[in-house]
């Protein structure tokens, strides 16, 4: 199988009708579908990353829902609906939808997609994601202010209101998790940290590396001396450190991105790293902050977002409890196969892995029910 055969699968579902006979219908779970996204020119990055979070249960659901709601103005997050409503209804199990409205509205938006260049797929999870969170915040705000129309006449929004952070949406209660970087003064062993909110962790590579090891290597201790000394608040001075960044509240989700791009000072231009990384089909965060809940949850891989090529593609992570067919992997008590890819010979291509979601792994256990 060629990589234009591929990535044919994977983003068109040109051969969806022979890849549903030859695999099965009864080898698909129960109410789920599989559909390929047209490229238009320039959107693999896109149509990946769309599959990727449709294939995210708790996203999609919440997607479905606002889509059952109450007509709104056109947005990114109505065209997203559209989509995803389009696909979830279909009565083949396989096949191909053009994203179109969705692009459009996309482009419409934002002057960067807005060409025939390649994109970065992590930019566009990150706008997406944004955005759609912005979408909620503003509608939930717009609908308080109406509230307060209703019961009072006039709308009076006061100063601790302006203040106060915007509530948290279910974007936020899918992806978010929280980082805390902890400081400690080498002279009087005073500790501070700061905490901050992610909704996606972006880690370096190095060579013949794994995911697990650039997540260590994230949590790394850093020494801050020379020029770069730590102030002190305690000792009201600059003073060597100790830095890390550590992980406190873990996402539901969590997604990945791998720096595939290093500036290099020789060179004056950034450049691709095309390093081999292992990926793990669980993972369990080891990086934890000492007042982290749940340390010793486990994350199941959903799915990763890799390019090949000149195509970025799509692999669905399917965990059964039952034995398949399309073997790949076998494991102890459960079989992990690569639907829309079932016949991929990984040892004649190259795959850059650039994102990777991997989900809790009591949330993943109906993910397929």
């Amino acid at each position: 199988m060629t990589v234009r055969n591929i990535a044919s699968i994977c983003n068109m579902g040109t051969n969806a009708s022979a890849l549903e006979k030859d695999i099965g219908p009864e080898q698909f779970p129960i109410n789920e579908h599989y559909f390929g996204l047209v490229n238009f020119g320039n959107t693999c990055y896109c149509n990946s990353v769309l599959q990727a979070l449709y294939f995210c249960r708790p996203f999609r659901e919440n997607v479905l829902a606002y889509k059952a709601q109450q007509k709104k103005k056109e947005n990114l997050l109505t065209c997203l609906a559209d989509l995803f409503h389009s696909i979830a209804t279909q009565k083949k199990k396989v096949g191909v939808i053009p994203p179109k409205k969705f692009i459009s509205r996309l482009r419409k938006e934002n002057d960067l997609f807005d060409n025939y260049m390649q994109q970065d797929a992590h930019e566009f999870l990150n706008y997406l994601l944004n955005t759609v969170a912005d979408i909620l915040q503003e509608e939930k705000k717009q609908e308080k202010q109406n509230g307060r129309l209703k019961n009072n006449g006039t709308a009076v929004t006061t100063e601790a209101e302006t203040e106060n952070k915007t509530e948290p949406t279910w974007v936020h209660d899918i992806f978010q998790g929280t980082l805390t970087n902890e400081t400690r003064c080498l002279n009087c062993e005073t500790v501070s940290s700061k905490d901050e909110d992610f909704l996606d962790l972006s880690v370096d590579v190095e060579q013949n590396t794994s995911i697990t090891h650039c997540l260590r290597d994230f949590s790394n201790t850093e020494t801050l001396c020379s020029e770069y000394k730590y102030y002190c608040e305690t000792c009201c001075s600059k003073q060597e450190a100790q830095k890390r960044m550590r992980v406190k509240k873990l996402p539901m989700i969590l997604a990945l991105h791998l720096k595939r791009f290093k500036y290099m000072e020789q060179l004056h231009r950034y450049t691709k790293l095309s390093y081999r990384v292992v990926f793990p089909l669980e993972l369990r965060l080891f990086n934890t902050s000492g007042d982290a809940v749940n340390l010793d949850r486990m994350y199941d891989l959903v799915a990763v977002v890799v390019h090949c090529g000149r195509y970025s593609i799509l692999i669905i992570i399917h965990i059964a409890k039952v034995r398949v067919m399309d073997l790949v992997t076998p494991g102890k008590s459960r079989y992990v196969r690569l639907l829309l890819c079932h016949v991929l010979e990984f040892k004649k291509i190259t795959l850059f892995i650039f994102l990777s979601l991997y989900q809790l792994t009591d949330q993943t256990l109906h993910f397929f029910s």
